[in-house]
């Protein structure tokens, strides 16, 4: 293992098989998000499934401890802790640029990246002609707003975030384990930040999928996404539900696509169908066709 691992916890390891697929959710959430995939996934693959410890306590000379840097890291030591190589990571929202970012560090443990809901930045730019979705005043309102009262914050942002009056629930009882100052540092690095430098390094396949109606990461971010990544071959696929957690309220559409990634990399399908390839491990090349034109 390259270095020691910050916020990585409760990693685990379900199903078998010759890939790993591994879940990285996003901010607010944890594992659990996966719940409804994981059975699926699991049939005919190794699974690794972790949480981001956003419970954890501040360090006070580490004032930039937040950033999408030290989060790839972290992903990086916890695939060499469990010898993960060659692996399809599903990336949702701010952990989909994470894994870029450590897909460029260490290409060999990546074979596919799915960018789940991602944004690389989420303030728009008009003078570059970029839609990211929010003005900068709204950020700054956002971020006021945790900051003065975290609980009712979450309480009001979740179930827009949610999309579905079943899930919030779930999500609010896992945004209101973040502790509030490291939720309010680690939302600035993300709404603040901005990572679209890193996709013109990525050479990883990857399959982008966005929600058609997610307020957080609109499908015109995945079509930026997909013109920048010049070096990779990218598919986008669009989901038909509402928010920005399709695992939890478009479960099968979800994992309808990430079995299309896997089918294509050569893994059995449902009955245990495996595609022909040279020596039944995951082509590296292989690319899912794009579906959905936006």
């Amino acid at each position: 293992m390259e270095g020691k691992m910050r916020w990585c916890a409760n990693a685990r390891e379900v199903g078998s098989g010759n890939t790993t697929v591994v879940l990285a959710h996003g901010y607010g959430a944890d594992q659990g998000l996966w719940d409804n995939l994981v059975p699926s996934l699991s049939q005919t693959n190794k699974v690794l499934l972790f949480d981001w410890d956003f419970a954890a306590g501040e360090e006070e000379d580490d004032g930039g401890r937040y950033t999408f840097d030290r989060f790839a890291d972290d992903l990086i030591a916890l695939m060499d802790e469990k010898e993960v190589r060659g692996a399809v990571v599903v990336g949702h929202s701010m952990s989909a640029m994470a894994a870029c970012i450590a897909s460029v560090r260490r290409p060999e443990l990546f074979a596919h990246l799915v960018l789940l809901c991602a944004s690389p930045r989420y303030i728009n730019s008009e003078e570059e002609g970029y839609v990211g979705g929010f003005e900068r005043a709204g950020i700054d309102g956002m971020l006021d707003a945790m900051a003065s009262d975290f609980d009712a914050w979450v309480r009001g942002f979740v179930p827009n975030a949610a999309g579905d009056p079943e899930s919030v629930p779930h999500l609010e009882k896992s945004f209101l384990a973040m502790r509030p100052a490291v939720a309010l540092e680690v939302a600035k690095m993300i709404f603040l930040g901005d990572q679209r430098d890193v996709l013109d390094d990525v050479t990883a396949p990857c399959t982008i999928v966005q929600v058609n109606n997610d307020f957080a990461a609109p499908p015109s971010v995945a079509e930026y996404m997909q013109r920048r990544m010049k070096g990779a071959e990218v598919a986008v696929e669009i989901i038909d539900s509402v928010g920005h957690f399709p695992q939890l309220v478009a479960p099968q559409q979800l994992l309808d696509i990430l079995h299309g990634v896997l089918l294509r990399h050569g893994h059995p399908d449902e009955h245990g169908v495996q595609e022909e390839e040279g020596d039944g491990g995951i082509d590296a090349t292989g690319m899912v066709g794009q579906r959905a034109n936006i």
